[in-house]
């Protein structure tokens, strides 16, 4: 017999949830074009690695060998591809239940997996090029938990029509009307003019130290590393070494320009948010590869406003949404997941915020309670010893092994030191937190700011800490603990009394057993 790994109270393929036979037109496929889709993929793939492959065996066997050979190992590994996915295919097969969702796959492993319709939470469809030519869809369901894959069922591919269905059937039990204004249908699209905040992202100048490090290793793929090192050389022989910084800066600036803008537009292009009838919110985007992303309004929790520093000083931010349910296994832990707007001018991003949560105003536009001046002190003195530090490391090397390193730590402290105090103002100036309505808000950060807006119903703990400093300084910090978004929200070295009358505020009842109330002037 084959090991099964079956979940529990799990029925056989022959029978329903209650032990009866069940009928075999319950039980269906994935689509049979998943065969034709290996192959063109394991096609890619083949051609992709041939080019190396047969420069690599033409210098031992010759050109023609080699081509032969190459020719006959991509045959083989398309035979195979197509072959292992028609065998997945052939022994996977799925049912909606009414109590329960089954999938059965497997060869000599099988496993039998089956979730309860009460817990599945979302509900996903992505489809890659080669999927949308052949209207077939990836279908994720989940339920939320952070238990990876045994909390997901992924059916790859069925067709995009299957997918609706199944999306639809899933999440629309239980769903009711949510009260509070709001609109139905399109709440926000793609505005094209977004595309300009994509090049003052942190993601440009990661692609442009990942565009150099390419070229590198594919130069290494061929042997020719040394070749292209020594091309750059003698094309910039005769020019002063800040000429070439400079001119090398420009190149990777521009690279990183280029493709944070061509990730954006795969990523963004065709974006548009709705409000389905019966109160879910769905998010569908994407170029080549499209998504789609369905979250119940009855498990929103509240909305994270972002505001990376470059995106901040264009007026600028993103909008996440605080939610229980979203997928948490490891293929889906991308960081846009769960963006319901990309970079768009501020105010509508507010507009948004109040638009998905049924609000006439956004609590992530709410005032907000300024901290004492003794956090600022202490974001200057962690500023400080975070360019000292190695700015006094590089000096003590210098002074043993060699001038230049003196001259580094030089430039480290000049231009350290006052990015080092600007950031820590900034980030004292972004401290602040509120109570706006139904919510709480907490706002903090400088590189990355973040106004988290989050429902009070929402809150199942506090956790307060309180450093020696801050003790010193009158300061805490209280965290706010939900089963939704990020889990913990903090409101970061407010004034003690003050930071306690917040949380016993936000959440009557739930932190006052830990309280001592002091009369003023005590």
């Amino acid at each position: 017999m084959s090991p099964v790994d079956t979940a529990p109270d799990q029925a056989s393929p022959d029978e329903d949830g209650a032990g009866r036979p069940a009928a075999p037109a319950d039980w269906r496929r994935l689509d049979r074009r998943t065969v034709l889709l290996a192959a063109l993929v394991t096609a890619g793939v083949a051609a992709g690695a041939a080019v190396p492959t047969t420069l690599g065996l033409s210098g031992r066997f010759g050109f023609g060998p080699a081509v032969a050979w190459v020719l006959t190992g991509a045959a083989v590994l398309i035979a195979f591809g197509a072959g292992a996915d028609y065998v997945r295919w052939r022994r996977t097969r799925y049912r909606v239940g009414a109590d329960r969702v089954e999938l059965h796959t497997g060869l000599l492993l099988v496993k039998k997996r089956s979730l309860a319709r009460e817990r599945i939470r979302s509900v996903d469809l992505t489809a890659h090029l080669l999927q949308r030519v052949l209207g077939l869809v990836t279908v994720r369901i989940g339920t939320g938990e952070h238990t990876g894959s045994e909390s997901t069922l992924e059916l790859d591919p069925v067709l995009r029509a299957e997918g609706e269905r199944l999306r639809r059937a899933l999440l629309e039990r239980g769903l009711t009307a949510t009260s509070g204004s709001h609109v139905e249908g399109e709440l926000v699209a793609l505005d094209p003019r977004w595309i300009r905040y994509a090049p003052v992202s942190f993601v440009a100048p990661a692609l442009a130290g990942a565009a150099a490090g390419a070229v590198m290793q594919v130069s290494d793929w061929f042997g020719a590393q040394g070749q292209v090192i020594e091309w750059i050389e003698d094309r910039y022989r005769d020019t002063s070494l800040l000429s070439v910084i400079v001119l090398l800066a420009v190149a990777a600036v521009a690279a990183g320009v280029i493709g944070a803008l061509g990730l954006w537009v795969e990523k963004w292009w065709n974006y548009r948010m709705e409000r389905e009838p019966g109160g879910t919110l769905r998010i569908r985007r994407g170029l080549l590869t499209s998504r789609s992303v369905t979250i119940e309004e009855r498990r929103l929790r509240g909305v994270d406003l972002v505001e990376p520093l470059g995106v901040r000083l264009m007026g600028a931010a993103r909008l996440d949404a605080i939610t229980t349910g979203l997928a948490k296994d490891d293929e889906e832990q991308h960081g846009d997941h769960n963006t319901l707007l990309p970079p768009a001018p501020r105010p509508l991003a507010d507009a948004v915020a109040a638009a998905v949560l049924r609000e006439t105003a956004s609590p992530t536009g709410a005032p907000l309670t300024a901290h004492p001046v003794a956090a600022r002190g202490r974001r200057l003195r962690r500023a400080l010893w975070a360019v000292l530090v190695p700015v006094l490391v590089l000096a003590l090397l210098g002074a043993r092994l060699t001038p230049v390193l003196l001259w580094i730590a030089l430039g480290c402290a000049v231009v350290g030191l006052p990015v080092g105090v600007l950031l820590a103002r900034d980030a004292y100036r972004a401290l602040g937190h509120a109570l706006s309505g139904a919510y709480l808000v907490t706002r903090s950060g400088a590189l990355r700011r973040s106004t988290a807006a989050l429902e009070r119903a929402g809150v199942i703990g506090w956790t307060v800490r309180q450093s020696y400093f801050q003790r010193q300084a009158g300061l805490l910090s209280i965290t706010a603990t939900t089963a939704a978004g990020a889990g913990a929200y903090t409101v970061y070295d407010a004034e003690a009394s003050e930071g306690l009358g917040f949380a016993a505020e936000a959440v009557p009842g739930l932190l006052e057993p830990f309280l001592e109330r002091v009369a003023a002037g005590e």
